[in-house]
């Protein structure tokens, strides 16, 4: 079996949470790409996360994390900046997230910076979330997109209290969809879409992305399980019913499994595998979702059989 190399962003989550009848924050090492590589590797396949990692104590507890995680760290460079902070407030169902630390540690990988064979080599790609909107990550992104040999896949991740404006977002549809139209593969959140494309049906939003290239599309949906586009028509497959608890990480963690079943078998033949694939997918996510945190509740592929049997 082959490896997949996460290109993205690495950084440390503040969550609200409460101590002693006080607000606190609890520290957890976060970052989309992050909790995919994690998942990758705890569903059993082999990942290689690619970045950029700042120069202090909080990047020094990524590295370990990650390599106690089983995830390669070849690909990532040392940066002379304190690691950026997502500080994650819940006013709702979706957790807001605001960003600190400027330059953005997770921002200064270069297109230079790639190591070309570990990309080269790679039976998947992964590239997408906030870096996409750092243009030194960008031209690496770019870079990578154009040596990939294996399966490309894209999470778009968006984060609005990074977008500064309609300009921006425009920006950032137009990056979404020259990934897209290269794409074998493209998950995004029904808040994406609808950021990216207002007023448009999910539905309508997969057919447009595959229309642009993509391969196949997965649009997830929280509680209501995820919208397919792999075959000719669109298609609803339901959630498992969980004792959701935190939702940090299920999207996240959805794209770890597909990537992981991508790495054991590649593209299914038909568009009932895909289905199949985001059912086992999901069972992924809810199992995420009833433990507090992202990366650390990634679970293995006995944790989710046993769970579901």
């Amino acid at each position: 079996m082959g490896y997949a190399v996460v290109l993205g962003e690495a950084l440390v989550d503040l969550l609200d949470a409460e101590s002693e009848g006080r607000p606190v924050f609890r520290q957890e090492i976060g970052g989309g790409p992050l909790n995919v590589a994690v998942g990758v590797a705890r569903l059993g396949g082999t990942a290689q996360f690619v970045g950029s990692l700042g120069d202090d104590v909080l990047a020094d507890r990524i590295r370990a994390f990650l390599s106690a995680a089983g995830v390669g760290l070849a690909g990532t460079v040392t940066v002379a900046a304190p690691t950026a902070l997502a500080v994650a407030t819940h006013a709702g169902p979706e957790p807001d997230f605001r960003f600190y630390g400027e330059p953005p540690s997770y921002g200064l990988l270069t297109a230079d910076d790639l190591d070309v064979a570990l990309v080269e080599g790679a039976d998947v790609l992964y590239a997408g979330s906030i870096v996409l909107l750092s243009p030194p990550v960008l031209a690496a992104a770019r870079r990578a997109w154009s040596l990939a040999t294996g399966l490309r896949v894209l999470d778009p991740n968006v984060r609005p209290r990074l977008l500064d404006g309609p300009a921006a977002l425009a920006g950032l549809r137009e990056i979404v969809v020259e990934f897209a139209a290269g794409a074998h593969l493209v998950k995004l959140s029904s808040a994406d879409a609808a950021l990216l494309w207002p007023g448009e049906p999910v539905e309508g939003v997969a057919a447009y992305l595959r229309e642009l290239g993509a391969g196949s599309v997965v649009v997830t949906l929280g509680a209501d399980g995820a919208v397919v586009a792999a075959g000719p028509d669109p298609v609803r497959v339901p959630a498992p019913k969980v004792r959701a608890v935190d939702a940090t990480g299920a999207g996240d963690s959805v794209m770890a499994a597909l990537i992981a079943d991508l790495l054991v078998d590649g593209e299914p033949a038909e568009p009932t595998g895909w289905h199949e694939r985001v059912a086992f997918a999901l069972r992924v996510a809810g199992l995420v979702c009833e433990s507090p945190g992202g990366a650390v509740s990634m679970p293995t592929r006995a944790e989710v059989l046993r769970r579901y049997t």
